[in-house]
């Protein structure tokens, strides 16, 4: 009777240790998966962000901004202040609209980050201000005058200075443009 007794506390026993091993055993598993996740989650965004890139590594820069104007970065890696360059002085187009001749006058100015695109742009402005001219002497007066219009306008001015610029320099630079002037008669 003494060893079932014996037995019977070292069974309660061990019962009551069992539970106590699994919860355990549980909460390592939960700690130990939750570290997992935080480091698998923080190697992910070093490598999509291209802080794990070679040529992050090798130039100490971002590799996701290293052709684009659009994410310059001083040395202590922050974002260089906004440079406004003015395309020189208004461009003049005329249009035809309702058997009338009309007459568009707009003055541009392009945003960059770069502090070497502003001589760049002024290098390249005669090509620039005649793409642009051409590109806006094709317009209607319906597009002129509606927003929506002129937002296009804006666009396709932009990508097309974008596209000057990365042809003769190899980059695009240029963030935005704006309309500083806009005047229909």
């Amino acid at each position: 009777m003494a060893i079932e007794e014996t037995l019977d506390e070292g069974a309660a026993g061990s019962g009551k240790a069992a539970p106590k091993k699994s919860s355990l055993l549980l909460i390592i598993l939960l700690v130990v998966t939750t570290l997992l996740l935080v480091v698998v989650s923080v190697a992910a965004t070093l490598y999509f962000t291209g802080a794990l890139s070679p040529q992050a590594a090798m130039h100490g820069t971002d590799a996701t901004f290293a052709d684009s104007a659009a994410g310059k970065k001083d040395q202590s890696g922050n974002k260089l202040p906004p440079l406004y360059v003015e395309l020189g002085e208004p461009l003049v187009v005329n249009f035809v609209e309702n058997n009338q001749i009309r007459y568009l006058q707009v003055q541009m100015e392009v945003m960059t980050r770069d502090p070497e695109l502003p001589d760049e742009i002024k290098t390249h402005l005669p090509l620039i201000r005649n793409n642009l001219l051409l590109m806006l002497s094709d317009l209607d007066f319906a597009t002129i005058s509606s927003f929506t219009g002129k937002q296009k306008i804006r666009a396709e001015a932009l990508a097309e200075v974008q596209s000057i610029l990365k042809e003769q320099i190899g980059k695009k630079g240029v963030e935005e443009l704006y309309f500083t002037t806009f005047v229909m008669q």
